[in-house]
């Protein structure tokens, strides 16, 4: 099992971590690359077209702006791709929002919010949950500690109020 993480840019590497730190936190393989759509499209349609027969099972692809991207690599396979769209200068991301989310009918692009790797990259272990149930098990220990994250975190803001919880006291 693998997955692949697309960037656009360099710029989107702060955002697309995230995606790596949840794949290397599951222990799951990842290669990650910097492929434009428009400045590289050669090597887009080289990286779709040979994904597979590297073991790529799912894609995850950010894109910023005219986030093109996800949407020309998942019409060059038949791989899940996973969209990322990428908050942008000018419209808060937005514009790569809905560049990402409104593919043609027949091209799917599976996308989550604006700037939200993290979702990303777990969306990516429940598709290949269903292939590895292994990773089933491992997810649900991951909801389970945050289920108690959260359950720690009301009893410390019952215990402490909400000023002594938010001064950090």
């Amino acid at each position: 099992m693998k997955v692949g993480i697309l960037m656009g840019s360099d710029s989107d590497l702060p955002i697309m971590k995230e995606s790596a730190e949840i794949l290397e936190f599951f222990e799951i393989p990842y290669e990650i690359s910097i492929i434009s759509a428009h400045r590289t499209s050669e090597k887009a349609l080289e990286y779709a077209k040979t994904a597979e027969e590297r073991g790529i099972e799912v894609i995850i692809a950010g894109a910023g702006g005219a986030a093109h991207l996800p949407g020309v690599i998942a019409s060059l396979t038949l791989i899940p791709v996973i969209g990322v769209p990428i908050k942008s200068n000018f419209l808060d991301g937005l514009d790569s929002l809905l560049s990402i989310v409104q593919m043609p009918a027949g091209i799917p692009v599976a996308t989550v919010a604006i700037n939200n790797a993290k979702n990303a990259a777990l969306l990516a272990i429940h598709i290949l949950s269903i292939k590895y149930p292994e990773l089933k098990e491992k997810l649900k220990k991951y909801r389970e500690e945050m289920k108690n994250k959260v359950i720690e975190k009301n009893e410390k803001l019952q215990t402490l109020g909400y000023k002594k919880y938010l001064s950090g006291s």
